[in-house]
């Protein structure tokens, strides 16, 4: 903060925005949100699918195994069971195998839908805010809900004069549907559930 003292701080106008109420309250974020819970929600679903198909595997084989042991079948046929009851297990183990990887790539499809999402909507954000803090003629811009690494406030203190959250809020989400802007109660999980800060 060395630079904005003297002579550079008579130039310097400032300003201030909450980036995380304006990540929280854009309407593009909801969409988001909704467009990634319904995805979750589709991988949810073909998860139990391939779960029922598992258990009714783990059934059959465990019935084979009894039938390989039963001692009124004739040799022959045990031995037919227990070569069935091999090749179940065998078809059991990719089953499981498959859905493991099914969950692993679901959640990185997730997650990369997650982070381009967000990222998208910040360049928006921010391109908003550039565009009203130069009509406003400020040379800075700072975010009232950054945090240090420790957790603690960036800005502890802002009297809000040059505060532009809401102009900006307010073009943001001017072309918003009207029922993206009254489902706000209704919003699903944050894009990132670490979000924090945008």
């Amino acid at each position: 903060m060395a630079f904005l003292s003297g002579s550079a701080l008579a130039q310097t106008k400032i300003a201030t925005v909450d980036l995380k109420k304006l990540f929280d309250n854009y309407y593009k974020t909801k969409l988001a949100q909704a467009a990634i819970q319904e995805r979750a929600t589709q991988f949810d679903q073909d998860e139990k699918g391939m779960k029922g198909d598992l258990k009714k595997s783990s059934d059959d084989y465990q019935q084979l195994l009894q039938q390989a042991d039963d001692q009124a079948l004739a040799a022959a046929e045990r031995d037919r069971r227990k070569q069935s009851a091999a090749d179940k297990l065998k078809e059991l183990q990719t089953s499981k195998a498959a859905m493991d990887q099914f969950d692993r790539q679901a959640q990185v499809t997730l997650g990369e839908q997650r982070q381009r999402m967000r990222e998208n909507i910040l360049t928006e954000i921010k391109a908003v805010v550039t565009t009203k803090a130069k009509a406003g003629g400020y040379t800075l811009v700072f975010d009232t809900a950054a945090e240090t690494v420790n957790g603690t406030m960036t800005i502890v203190y802002t009297s809000g004069d040059n505060d532009l959250t809401d102009a900006v809020l307010s073009q943001l989400n001017a072309g918003a549907p009207i029922d993206v802007t009254k489902s706000a109660v209704t919003t699903p999980p944050p894009l990132n559930n670490s979000l924090g800060n945008p």
